[in-house]
This record gives C-alpha cells, sequence and structure tokens, in this order.
C-alpha cells in the first residue's frame, strides 16, 4: 500500500506538470488575438478578428484600411512586443534566481533595469552629439540606445556582486541589498541626466516608468537582436542552473565549471533584460512574481521553468498592457510599469514577510 502510495507522488506531480504547460500554453495562445480587441478606437470584436486574420495572412484583408493599420501595425505589433519582453523579464528572472540562489533576485531588484535605464537615458541625452563620434549613424543616434542600455546593466550586475561578495562568498540578501542600492544610485544619476538635459526629459521618463505606448513592429528587429542570444545562452543552461541549486563546491565536485557557466547565465540575463529596456523602459516585478508562482506548479527544475516562465511572463505582461491602455479615459493610458508594480510590490512584501 505504502510503495502504491509513494509511486503514485511523481505521477501527480507529472500530471500537474504537463497540466500547467497545456494551461499556460493555451493562455499564451488566447491572449494575443483577444488583447488585440480592445482599444481607444470603436471596432465591433468581429472587425478586429477579421482585420487580425487578415494580418496574419489568414484571411482576406477588409477593406476599411484605417481597420487594418489600427489592428495589423499597432496592437497587433504591440501585443507580440509584450509578450516577448514579459517571457524575457520572467526567463531573466529565474536565471538570476538560480544563479545566485536567491528568491528575490529579479533584474529589477539587483539594480540591472536601473543599469539599462541610466545607459538609454544618457545614449538620449547626448543625442545627436553622438554622430560626432559615430558618423556611420548619420542622423539617428537612437541605434545607440540599446548597445548603451546593455553596457549599463552589465555594469550594474558587476557593481551589485561586487558589493555584495564577501569573504565567503556571496550572500543571498548582501546581493539583493548592494542591487537595490546600485539601483537608487543609478536612479541619482539618471535624475542628474534629466536636471542637465532638460529636453530629454519627456524620453527619460519614458524609459523610467516603463510603456509600450507608440511602440510597433519597427522595434522588434532591436528586441530579437538581444532576446534571442540571451534567450539562447540562459537555455542551453537550464542544466547548469539545476547543478548550481545545489551550491558551488558540489557543482564543482560534479564538474561543472562554475565560473564560466555564472558568467553565461548572467549575461544572458543581462542582455534579455537590456533589450526589453530599450523597447519598453523599465517594468519591474514580471522577473519576481512569475518564477514564484510557476514553482509551484512546476517543481524546482529549471527546464520546465525557464519554458514555463517565458509563456506566464508574456502572459502576464500582454494582459497588465491591456490594463494599461484602457484603465484611463479619453485616449490616455498608464505606464506599464506602474501597472506591474502595482501587481508585484505587494507580492514582494509577501515574498519578504515570509522570509
Amino acid at each position: 500500500m505504502t510503495a502504491r502510495h509513494t509511486s503514485s507522488v511523481p505521477s501527480a506531480k507529472h500530471r500537474l506538470r504537463w497540466t500547467a504547460f497545456a494551461l499556460l500554453t493555451g493562455l499564451w495562445l488566447c491572449s494575443l488575438p483577444l488583447a488585440c480587441l480592445p482599444g481607444p478606437a470603436p471596432y465591433a470584436a468581429r472587425e478586429v478578428l477579421s482585420a487580425l486574420a487578415g494580418a496574419l495572412g489568414l484571411g482576406p484583408l477588409p477593406p476599411d484600411s484605417a481597420l487594418n493599420l489600427v489592428v495589423g501595425d499597432i496592437r497587433l505589433a504591440r501585443v507580440v512586443l509584450a509578450a516577448l519582453c514579459g517571457g524575457a523579464l520572467a526567463v531573466a528572472g529565474v536565471a538570476l534566481q538560480g544563479v545566485l540562489r536567491n528568491p528575490l533576485a529579479d533584474p529589477f531588484t539587483l539594480g540591472v533595469s536601473a543599469g539599462a535605464a541610466f545607459g538609454a537615458s544618457l545614449a538620449i541625452a547626448l543625442g545627436g552629439r553622438l554622430t560626432d563620434f559615430f558618423p556611420a549613424l548619420g542622423p539617428h543616434p537612437a541605434a545607440l540606445v540599446a548597445p548603451a542600455a546593455l553596457a549599463g546593466a552589465l555594469l550594474a550586475l558587476a557593481g551589485a556582486l561586487w558589493l555584495g561578495r564577501g569573504r565567503g562568498g556571496w550572500r543571498k540578501e548582501s546581493v539583493v541589498l548592494a542591487g537595490i542600492a546600485v539601483a537608487a544610485f543609478l536612479g541619482a544619476l539618471v535624475a542628474l541626466v534629466k536636471a542637465l538635459n532638460e529636453e530629454s526629459v519627456t524620453s527619460i521618463v519614458f524609459w523610467i516608468m516603463g510603456s509600450l505606448q507608440g511602440r510597433g513592429w519597427d522595434s522588434l528587429p532591436l528586441l530579437l537582436a538581444t532576446l534571442l542570444p540571451g534567450l539562447l545562452a540562459v537555455g542551453l543552461g537550464w542544466r547548469a542552473l539545476d547543478v548550481l541549486a545545489l551550491g558551488d563546491e558540489q557543482a564543482a565536485q560534479l564538474g561543472l565549471a562554475v565560473a564560466r557557466a555564472r558568467f553565461w547565465l548572467l549575461a544572458g540575463a543581462s542582455c534579455m533584460t537590456a533589450g526589453c529596456v530599450a523597447v519598453a523602459g523599465v517594468i519591474g516585478f514580471v522577473g519576481l512574481v512569475v518564477p514564484h508562482v510557476l514553482r509551484l506548479l512546476l517543481g524546482g527544475g529549471h527546464g520546465p521553468l525557464l519554458v514555463g516562465a517565458f509563456l506566464g511572463g508574456g502572459v502576464l505582461l500582454v494582459w497588465a498592457d491591456v490594463l494599461a491602455r484602457c484603465v484611463l479615459d479619453g485616449g490616455q493610458e498608464l505606464p506599464v510599469g506602474v501597472v506591474t508594480a502595482l501587481l508585484g510590490g505587494p507580492f514582494f512584501a509577501l515574498l519578504v514577510r515570509g522570509r
């Protein structure tokens, strides 16, 4: 009787995992078209779905060119960007929590998002003056925003890890506290940049608060250029994340090159974060909330967790963006970073309280 009961436990966990995957996949697939329905333009659901089918090549385009523009070039592009950014931020959160063995780690709490925001704001503030050093950019120095965000993210992460490292190695609480300190310092630098360059304040505030308003298909190549390498680095390192969970000494005894694995995982997480910040600004707590919820459903294995985090993070940010653009009247929008902070802030407080 005991053996039968014991053997049924893995089977129950296996069924729960596949059920969770099926639900996540279904939610992700359903969210993409459904999130295109709401918006300030008063189109009926049937009209939007018809235009969406035409934009995806699944049917003829409606004769209304304005409808096709709103649905295909604005709403669909925004939903796709939200799904990619949310998924990438959640995957980055899984990687950072696994590498540092700290459930409170994510791109926001470790200062990575703040570093990317500082790099982007510095590139925005310098503006046309960058063309003096990079003539190939021509009159559009915005191409340097993403590399500047990546450099800022990596420097912020390096600073947090350096400050949080004691004689005995990294301590979980110290790294998070160091990340908060780095984020506060970089926030002050962003404020200084705004004060010294008032004409760029509006654009810089966009990066700080996080928003997908005005983003279209032209942002997709930039996002993919940073997301794909980061997803590849973290995805290929899922076994290393499982081994690192055992501790550095045991991981080294099992043959893992700990320093190299940690470098590539952290670099991949930072690369994804920088791409998301370059496109959508600072969006916090997605990388904190999603991994914790999914660990309850999928367990601690990082292979299933990374896939589930990409799906769950995408769903969360897609609907957070829908809420951001629909909660106010008159076509006004909330920054999506405000929505995720309102959702994730209490969750973060509960985690700290529970520890």
